[in-house]
This record gives C-alpha cells, structure tokens and sequence, in this order.
C-alpha cells in the first residue's frame, strides 16, 4: 500500500508548507495553517469506467492553428452575456462569486431555468423541493432543466454521462469533495482537486461549466488563489443590502473585455435586467437640490450618467471630515486641494462628504467636474439648473483635461434629454448638429462662474 502523502496549507491564501508554522508568510494571518492529505490513491480518468483516456496532444505550426472565432452559447440574459463577451464558450469554465445572499443562486437558477439548452443544476446547498420552490417563483414552466443534489463528483460524472447535459452549473465548488483526497469539503486541496476534475470534463467534452464560489471576509473568493487561474472567467456579483440593485463584474475574462458591466433589480420574482442603468442611477426629484450633478461615464462599451451628492458644512471639530461612498478618498482630496490652491475656494476648515447615488462605485477619471460642481454647489448652497451634465477630468494645475470617448458620452446625455454638457476645449467632438449644447472649458474658474455667477 503506498504511503499516504500530507501537506500544511494556509485556509486564508493556500500557500503550501512542508510542516506546520503559527503564522503564513504570504497573508501573515495567524493560525491558518492546517494538515492535508493530497492523495489518497491513484486517479483516474473523470469518466466513472477505469478506461484511461487515449487522446494526445499534438503540436502544431503556428499558421496551422485556426483562428475561427469561437461559437458561443447564448444565455439569453442580456446582462449576462454582455458581461460574457457575447456568451458562453463551449469548453470554458466560469467561477462567479458574491456576498452570502446577493443573489447567486437566483441568477444561475433563472439563467438555467430559460435556456433551451439542457442544463444540469448541481447543488450542494439545498435540496430539489427548496430549488423547486424558487423556481416556480422565477420560471414555473421548464422541461430542459434538471436538478441534482450531489456532493460526491464521482456520483456528479455518473448522472453527467446519464444525462448528457449541454451546460453544468455547480452551487458551489466549496461543497464539493472527491473521493482522491483525503479531506473535509472547501478545504484548499479538495477545492483545486475537484475544479481540477471539472476542468478535465469540461475540456475533453466541450461542454460549459459555470461556478459558484464563496468569498472570504476580505471580499475575495475562498480557497487558494490558483484557482482564479485555473477557470477561464471570474464573474463578481456585488450588491448592497440596502438597494434591490446588483451588478454583475468581470474581473477576469479569456475570452473577452473585463470592463465590462451588467446591473439588475431583485424582484420577487427574480433578477430584472436592467437595459437603461441610468434609470436607476438618476434620482427623479423636480426641485433643484445644492449639491447635487450629473456626470456622463463609461462602464466597458456601455455609457451611464450617474448622480453625484455632495454635502459641505462647517466642521464641529478641530479637524474637518473628508468621507465619501463609491468613490477614491485619496482622488476627492486631491480635488479639494485643487480647489483651494487653483481657484480660491475656502474649503480646508469644511466637512466635505461625497455620495454616488445607486450603491455602486466608479473610478472613471471623467467625472471629477461633476464631483467639483457638486462641492461647489453645496459649499454656495446654489442648485446646478436642471438640464446640464459633465464629463471631464481635473488637472493637478486646475485645467479641465479631455477624456475619451467623448461622443458616446454626448449622445447619451442627449439621449435622457440634457440640454448642456461640460466638456474639456480640447476634446476632439466630430458630432455635428447635435441637440445638446456643448459647453466648453479650459479651467475649473471657468465652469464656477458658468454655473454660480
């Protein structure tokens, strides 16, 4: 009988030891450090026969290679696929991760539930009438999705042979356990061990696998880090408990851009896309409120005007409050010293706090002029007339600097019925006869007198 083989890994980074040690040298997280078996017995081929598999890889020349753009699967989610980069890619293995109760399992259920393809639903969270209950709340009428509660992927590959499905999604890689190691499920090495047996099948079969993992504490997903490596898409699905919005990030995408994003609504019965974001990102008061702007920005292919809050006030204490949500901290202090040292504005003996409206955060350099009209604003208690957006980055010197992709950025603006942009003088526009008025500016005393003389 062979020698059982063992290892230390670290629970927080799967970082691996050769014995065990009180504190992980790469997260320096204490007491994470716990004893593995890596192998039990031989493995075999992912198929439950013993039959080894016989295919060999070849090399090939490089102008032998073809280069035919993959066939994708379409999931008939907008959202989803858009986030995708136009589907699903047989063969590819998708890990989507989130906060507990964001909404993974519903999206990945309502995806399933409509797809004409025949899908297989693995879960090892809940059993088939919970699953049922839920979905009679999405998609009561589906005669192409099957539901499995397994744990075992041996027993997974033996209903996939029966079945023969033309997607699998797995809820979740954490509860999943091979009989190869020697371990308790969601540990580091049954985690690699069964995406590893995953990967296999969905390779030799060409058949799309999508994930859904857990995530840490610190927002990451749990387990080792190797297995954001080793699947080909990391989907982020993010939301607030407070708002009914969730969206849908790439952070890592093989076959398309990671820039970009997909939002929905929770309902009670399922996640709605949202087509039109800036629905949801605009708040609709009449009245003209200080502090408050709109900034034209681009999320991936897709432009957003997004509503910009801003509050300032004499500061209570000796030192003023600098506080802002879905937005760089260190970036708005670096817009209030501008402010103060380019156009004269008192503001270092001021709370400032920044708030962009809909619980999502951005980091679009673009709409640091409508973060200073909205300080502005504020700080004059002087509303912005209702009509006017911004899109245009903030110099160190106080310039208004051009940002890309100007005219998509116009032509949504338009398109919601805005009747004056802020731009930077040296953007290059080749609109021509546009509705919009565009306004413009070299420096940010510029667009101060434009707007509060």
């Amino acid at each position: 009988m062979a020698k059982t083989k063992t290892a230390f890994f670290c629970q927080n980074c799967g970082t691996q030891y050769a014995k065990w040690v009180g504190q992980c040298g790469s997260c320096k997280e204490w007491n994470t450090i716990v004893e593995e078996v890596i192998q039990k017995e031989e493995k075999v081929s992912w198929k439950s026969s013993s039959q080894p598999s016989t295919k060999v890889a070849k090399p090939l020349r490089v102008n032998e290679i073809s280069t035919d753009k993959e066939i994708r699967l379409n999931t008939f989610d907008l959202e989803f696929n858009r986030v995708l980069g136009g589907g699903l890619v047989p063969g590819s293995l998708t890990l989507l991760g989130g906060e507990p109760g964001v909404g993974k399992s519903t999206l990945m259920l309502q995806i399933a539930l409509k797809l004409p393809y025949k899908t297989l639903y693995v879960s090892g969270e809940e059993s088939q009438k919970q699953i049922k209950m839920r979905a009679d709340r999405i998609h009561p009428n589906s005669e192409t999705c099957f539901i499995l509660t397994e744990t075992k992927t041996q027993n997974i590959f033996r209903q996939i042979e029966a079945t023969e499905p033309d997607i699998v999604v797995i809820d979740s890689i954490q509860t999943l356990h091979t009989d190869y190691i020697e371990s308790t499920a969601g540990s580091i090495s049954q985690i690699k061990e069964c995406t590893a047996e995953l990967i296999k099948f969905a390779k030799e079969t060409n058949t799309p696998v999508i994930l859904i993992g857990h995530i840490t504490k610190d927002g990451t997903i749990a387990g080792p880090k190797i297995l954001e490596h080793m699947v080909d898409t990391v989907l982020q699905f993010e939301g607030d408990r407070n708002y009914v919005y969730r969206i849908l990030r790439s952070l890592k995408n093989r076959f398309g851009s990671t820039s970009e994003l997909g939002i929905y609504e929770m309902q009670g019965s399922g996640l709605r896309e949202v087509n039109n974001p800036s629905e949801i990102l605009i708040s609709k008061n009449d009245e003209g409120l200080s502090g408050t702007s709109i900034a034209s920005t681009v999320e991936g292919m897709r432009p957003l005007m997004i509503e910009i809050q801003a509050l300032v006030s004499t500061a209570v204490y000796g030192t003023p409050q600098r506080s802002s949500t879905g937005y760089n901290a260190k970036r708005l202090n670096m817009l209030l010293a501008v402010l103060e040292k380019r156009a004269g504005f008192k503001l270092a003996a001021k709370d400032v706090f920044l708030n962009i409206t809909g619980g999502i955060s951005v980091d679009d350099p673009a709409i640091d002029l409508a973060v200073i009209a909205a300080i502005l604003s504020s700080n004059e208690d002087i509303p912005i007339e209702k009509g006017v957006c911004f899109a245009a980055e903030v110099g160190l010197a106080g310039e208004i600097r051009p940002v890309q992709r100007i005219d998509q950025r116009i032509l949504e603006a338009q398109k919601l019925g805005f009747s004056t942009i802020y731009v930077s003088k040296n953007n290059k526009i080749t609109l021509k006869n546009t509705q919009i008025r565009i306004q413009l500016a070299a420096r940010i005393e510029d667009v101060a007198n434009s707007l509060f003389s």
